[in-house]
């Protein structure tokens, strides 16, 4: 069943905080900790995937996201999984926190990749980026998968701060999980 919303996108707007309390606003954020405050502009008609629409979108990103993985080593049935749990295969796919796209990039994530504001939304620079953090996650926890994805959930100073293990945040717990299963599921049914 498909559904017609509508949503507003243009400029986001970010809120940091300094040392001081002074509050500043930007729609480009620098280094530091910005946060989402809104997204303003025009609204346009946005349709919600259906699981129809998730499956076509998994056809038509698979080479992209096959390409992206075996260019850094990985297997594309993990980066699939996570493409899936993030944001099934949506590339306009916006979360609460402010992290778009089919591997859902937070802005700091994005830069830290090369990758612009206006670059996020384009589907091969959000799965390049996206799968390169993913890479360097892996070889940072040394190859431990689940602290890897608890990692690109919840950060990676979340997963050190607990000592490097999985942070008892109950959204990582599960991510780490799904993300599990979605790349189970995929290896066993190409076996």
């Amino acid at each position: 069943m498909l559904m017609l919303l509508t949503q507003v996108v243009w400029a986001e707007i970010y809120q940091y905080v300094d040392a001081k309390g002074h509050v500043y606003f930007t729609d480009h954020p620098l280094k530091g900790n910005y946060k989402l405050k809104s997204v303003t502009g025009k609204p346009r008609p946005t349709i919600l995937l259906s699981a129809r629409n998730s499956a076509q979108n998994r056809k038509r990103f698979s080479s992209m996201i096959t390409a992206a993985a075996r260019s850094l080593n990985l297997r594309p049935e993990l980066l699939h999984a996570v493409v899936r749990a993030e944001s099934s295969y949506d590339p306009r796919a916006v979360s609460r926190s402010g992290a778009v796209g089919l591997m859902q990039l937070m802005p700091g994530t994005a830069q830290r990749y090369g990758v612009s504001a206006q670059g996020r939304w384009d589907p091969e620079q959000n799965l390049k980026a996206g799968a390169h953090y993913l890479h360097d996650l892996l070889r940072e926890f040394k190859f431990d998968l689940h602290l890897a994805l608890a990692a690109y959930n919840a950060g990676e100073n979340a997963v050190k701060k607990y000592g490097n293990k999985i942070p008892p945040y109950p959204e990582t717990q599960r991510y780490v999980k799904k993300v599990l299963s979605f790349y189970n599921q995929s290896v066993v049914s190409r076996s």
